[in-house]
């Protein structure tokens, strides 16, 4: 069975939570998210609590609503949480900007309204092809409107892929969700973004920038691959 079955991977309809993670910034980026939304459900919960038994409470206790001891509290205790909460943050944001010498690297090109892709690694023959949305009157059965396209991004796995990313003509946005990949595509300049896939499967991403009329038909497709099917589809490739 495609593992891409059993995963999140692409957008579903009425998805309230995130995309399975396919990278493990991704995977931590979820796992923070669970942890201050556990967080803000018990100050919701305690905060309204508060607000029910004075509205539905004739006398209240003057100490709760004017005292020096209440004051510290409620003045501490919110410090100590966004501390809790910080601390993950900050060693979060250092994970995502850390630099590591990539066994692959990619450039991308963005353009109205298509993506090109160019595999240099490889010594004077640079592979590099452009990527389009499949139209609708094209697509086969289990392709998925708006997101499938004629040439798909392939990497390996458990590999540190370095994509630079440009613009061709204006600004574009180069996003996969699974990935925790955004990074803008400016002309004249390159930006620099790291993923690691740890797991095979087809990850699903679109242009996040409005860059024309047919910004929202530039997607992106990733799929992730054994490195022995990975050098396959190099050596055939033209």
């Amino acid at each position: 069975m495609d593992l891409g079955l059993l995963k999140k991977d692409i957008p579903e309809f009425w998805q309230v939570g995130f995309q399975d993670g396919g990278s493990p910034t991704m995977e931590e980026i979820v796992f923070f998210h669970d942890e201050v939304m556990e967080i803000l459900i018990f100050i919701i919960i305690f905060v309204l609590w508060f607000i029910i038994k004075a509205l539905m409470t004739k006398f209240y206790n003057k100490y709760l609503f004017q005292g020096a001891l209440i004051e510290v509290i409620w003045t501490l205790l919110p410090g100590v949480v966004l501390v809790y909460i910080a601390l993950p943050s900050l060693k979060l944001l250092y994970l995502m900007d850390e630099v590591v010498n990539p066994g692959l690297t990619i450039k991308v090109v963005g353009h109205q309204w298509y993506w090109s892709y160019e595999y240099s690694d490889y010594g004077v023959e640079t592979k590099e092809f452009d990527s389009y949305m499949i139209p609708a009157i094209e697509l086969k059965k289990g392709d998925y409107r708006l997101l499938d396209v004629d040439n798909r991004l392939i990497v390996p796995i458990q590999t540190e892929v370095r994509v630079l990313v440009t613009g061709g003509d204006v600004l574009h946005s180069f996003a996969v969700p699974s990935l925790s990949v955004k990074i803008d595509a400016v002309p004249g300049r390159l930006n620099q973004a790291n993923f690691f896939l740890n797991r095979p499967g087809v990850f699903y991403g679109q242009c996040s920038e409005i860059c024309g009329a047919n910004h929202s038909f530039m997607p992106i497709v990733v799929e992730g691959v054994s490195l022995e099917k990975y050098v396959s589809w190099v050596e055939a490739l033209e």
